[in-house]
């Protein structure tokens, strides 16, 4: 079944839908010192564009769960990406900063389709190991906008300006509509729709909310993910700023650590199905924290190095690819019923710690990397902490799925 050609291609479609929203985040780093001089602006105002894609994208995550839940998985995506399309248009004819903050809201509420209904039809879909494999699947896809994102983004800004940027994510856009009607069947059949309404949607968020294991999964890889979100929305000042490099080399290296979160991501189905899905998470975490410790102690101790910074982090992206879609999948893997919903719950939730995360250290951003890494291993030492809460240390067998 993993290996069948249905499963390969429903990776795909679901890999390239999920990446439309952050193509927008990644083919859009390289642009911001750009955005921040031609609209007059200084840093933590143009990354407050980015970060409120981060809350919008959080927030309509909690609409499009429920409603894809009742109505099926298509057509929420359907308007997620026509709205989505249309605020990329009002990006590329913003005016001023004030403008493009408001646009880039609205691209977020579209963004959120994508982010949380595929991971609701992998559950639809499966469960376990092979949940693993088609979540690792879909990411090794979703991996084709941090890599190659920022290396089109840094090409077309230098072309044509970063206004053109917009015009090649509506483009993007656009592709996402004429794949999701050619290539992505139901997969909420009627008949499971029939529970489903405003008032379970409700219902169901509050067991969630109630439910400390769900939530103790969520923030593991959250948490996680927050590093992350703390290094996507600085490095670009601190590796061109700081260091020097230029946009096509800044994106390299952005490049190279989410080749190592994806790269290592695809051993998940592997792993999971030797050892188990916990025992995976909880080296993950542990590996991930050791380097980026040892990176902060570099740069408390007075060090400077840009290749500390790379080398370190690829390692800790690498650990971190067997944490966040591991969490992911042992999070939705006992509300098969409410997929769409836990999903929703669980993108909300981390997308808005990722944007507090992004806003504390924006306040700090002074372009140099201390700031930067205090908030990624801050991210990490909180993902730690709740793994040895939430999982022990020796870890322990979740009960089979409802």
């Amino acid at each position: 079944m993993s290996s069948s050609p249905r499963f390969l291609r429903i990776a795909v479609v679901l890999g390239l839908l999920s990446a439309i929203g952050p193509f927008a985040i990644d083919m859009y780093l390289p642009a911001l010192p750009a955005i921040g001089h031609q609209l007059g602006t200084d840093f933590g105002t143009a990354q407050l564009s980015l970060t409120v894609f981060f809350i919008s994208i959080g927030i309509g995550q909690l609409l499009y769960g429920p409603v894809s839940d009742m109505v099926g998985r298509r057509p929420p995506m359907f308007f997620g990406m026509a709205l989505f399309a249309l605020a990329s248009v009002g990006c590329a004819l913003a005016t001023d900063i004030h403008t493009l903050i408001v646009l880039r809201f609205v691209q977020g509420l579209g963004a959120a389709a994508g982010m949380a209904i595929p991971r609701a039809v992998v559950r639809d879909l499966h469960t376990g190991p092979d949940a693993a494999r088609l979540m690792s699947l879909l990411m090794l896809v979703f991996s084709v906008s941090p890599i190659l994102a920022p290396l089109a983004g840094s090409g077309v800004i230098a072309a044509a300006g970063w206004r053109a940027v917009f015009w090649a994510i509506a483009v993007a856009a656009v592709a996402g509509l004429a794949l999701l009607a050619f290539s992505l069947e139901e997969t909420r059949p009627p008949s499971a729709r029939v529970e489903s309404s405003l008032g379970s949607a409700l219902r169901a968020y509050g067991r969630l909310l109630l439910d400390a294991h769900f939530l103790g999964l969520v923030f593991i890889g959250g948490f996680a993910m927050m590093g992350f979100f703390i290094y996507l929305s600085t490095s670009s000042f601190v590796m061109i700023g700081h260091y020097g490099l230029t946009p096509t080399q800044y994106s390299i290296a952005f490049g190279v650590n989410a080749a190592a979160f994806f790269g290592a991501a695809q051993l998940n189905g592997r792993l999971s199905a030797r050892f188990g899905l916990v025992p995976l998470v909880r080296v993950g975490v542990l590996g991930a924290s050791v380097a980026i410790s040892l990176m902060l102690a570099h740069y408390l101790t007075g060090g400077d190095s840009l290749a500390v910074l790379i080398g370190l982090y690829f390692v800790a992206s690498a650990f971190m690819g067997l944490v966040i879609p591991t969490t992911a999948v042992l999070a939705l893997e006992n509300h098969g019923a409410i997929a769409g919903t836990a999903a929703a719950l669980m993108g909300t939730l981390q997308m808005l710690g990722g944007a507090v995360g992004m806003a504390v250290v924006s306040l700090f951003n002074d372009g140099r990397p201390l700031p930067m890494v205090l908030g990624m291993a801050a991210g990490l030492y909180l993902s730690l902490t709740l793994t040895l809460v939430t999982l022990g240390v020796r870890g322990r067998r979740l009960p089979s799925p409802a």
